[in-house]
């Protein structure tokens, strides 16, 4: 056995001979670190025939390969199910990153405990034992196929896992687990790499999914090496503000499922609620017509939505005017000021503009490009948008409202919630039938048209 230590980058886990103060991988300073690393003595008997004979790699033609589509197990959580794809894929590896104390270990307790009948694993190795269960006592909920250890070297793990076959393993967290064959500090990029392969293959040859929960950087990245990311199926993103009760599971990475849907769930002192209707969240019930609010509807996948858009434009007292945004694209926001400026011959150049997207929320939909425009206008004429009116269109740098993608959805969406008018582009029109709809649909072709309909 040759023990020898190299030096690792701790953001993306470049390897290399000698300190260096600059990572020429990402670019980062001062993020090497030494590291022990055990390498093994190559066998001498074991050759590529004998691979060949134990039947593992054999080659095989592709048209001879059969497609099978896997069974899903579907949990009692609607918002998970969605986010993974349809529900849990056996043999996956999920990893799972987010802030501290946002709520991802209480979000896979919560779910493995209401899995009835499903014998799942919960190993901790973060919390003691009773931790856990007091954690389980306030979540009010029961499961007799529910097992927990309280364990961090992955060989302990995988003896017991031997003994107790179960069906589901979710991990908290990954960053704790260390392997016996490196000999570095649980939390370094080799332990991070060697554990997570080490899952990978369980997962792969037992079919059981294993749940990885990670921690994050400083810069809301999950720590350790980027190859952690690379290696599992599916990457989830928790995340959420401290002041408000609203988290929202995103997936950034899944090989059997979209990457743009989105869980909303609210944090109570029972748990996490899954919130099956969002546009009610995100859409305050204000009863005085107030300017500069406008609503958007959106989609997150294949999940549409309503979303409240708020601006505020003031004369500028400084010689700069602010641009300030939340939840939005500045220089998306700059992009439509500009059009007015140009298109319309408004005078946003000598204005503060504050943006904010209501409820915490990201967007990153085109479609909300209309609305936030239309509550621009708003408050820089100071006249209020009527409530029942909501819109959804992309808006060009030459002033015209462009098609947005699955319209009918939107408008429907906008008529469950008893909305009366919706402003959509008119080159929506093509492919669309928009007389099925109780809702009045006006379709608009230029900035200065949707001005002339509204104020």
């Amino acid at each position: 056995m040759k023990i020898k230590s190299a030096f690792f980058c701790q953001n993306c886990g470049y390897e290399s001979a000698k300190w260096t103060g600059k990572c020429p991988s990402c670019n980062q300073w001062n993020t090497f670190v030494e590291e022990k690393i055990q390498k093994d003595v190559p066998l001498r008997n074991q050759s590529w025939q004998q691979e060949k004979e134990n039947g593992r790699n054999n080659i095989v033609n592709l048209s001879e390969v059969s497609a099978v589509e896997e069974e899903r197990l579907l949990t009692p959580d609607v918002e998970l199910n969605r986010v993974l794809g349809g529900g849990i894929v056996p043999g996956s590896l999920v990893l799972v990153g987010g802030e501290p104390g946002i709520g991802k270990s209480t979000l896979f307790l919560q779910n493995a405990l209401h899995l009835k009948n499903i014998t799942t694993l919960y190993v901790s190795g973060e919390e003691s034992a009773s931790q856990v269960k007091m954690r389980a006592d306030r979540l009010q909920a029961t499961n007799d196929q529910f097992y927990l250890l309280t364990e961090t070297n992955t060989q302990t793990i995988f003896q017991e896992i031997k003994k107790l076959r179960p069906q589901l393993v979710v991990i908290d967290s990954i960053q704790t687990l260390q392997s016996p064959f490196i000999e570095s500090a649980p939390g370094s990029v080799s332990q991070i790499r060697e554990t997570a392969a080490e899952m990978q293959r369980f997962a792969k040859e037992s079919h059981v999914p294993v749940f990885l929960i990670g921690h994050i950087t400083k810069d809301g990245s999950i720590a350790g090496p980027k190859i952690l990311e690379h290696m599992v199926d599916t990457v989830l993103q928790f995340e959420g503000d401290q002041h408000y009760a609203y988290r929202i599971l995103r997936t950034i990475k899944n090989r059997f499922g979209s990457t743009a849907e989105l869980g909303i769930y609210e944090m109570t002192g029972t748990g996490l609620r899954q919130v099956t209707n969002p546009s009610e969240i995100l859409i305050s019930q204000r009863e005085d017509l107030l300017s500069g609010v406008a609503i958007a509807s959106t989609m997150e996948g294949m999940r549409p939505m309503l979303i409240e858009v708020q601006a505020l434009v003031t004369q500028s007292v400084y010689g700069t005017p602010q641009r300030t945004v939340t939840g939005f694209d500045l220089r998306r926001l700059q992009l439509l000021l500009a059009v007015l400026e140009k298109r319309g011959g408004f005078h946003f150049g000598v204005k503060d503009v504050f943006l904010n997207i209501a409820g915490g929320i990201r967007a990153e939909d085109p479609a909300i490009d209309l609305a936030v425009l239309c509550a621009l206008l708003s408050s820089y004429e100071d006249i209020a948008i009527a409530n029942k009116i909501c819109f959804a269109g992309e808006v060009g740098l030459s002033g015209e409202i462009r098609a947005v993608n699955r319209i009918e959805q939107r408008i429907a969406e906008a008529e469950k919630l008893g909305f009366d008018k919706i402003f959509v582009s008119r080159y929506n029109k093509k492919g669309a039938d928009f007389s099925k709809f109780n809702i009045e649909v006006i379709p608009v072709g230029r900035v200065d048209e949707v001005y002339s309909r509204l104020f």
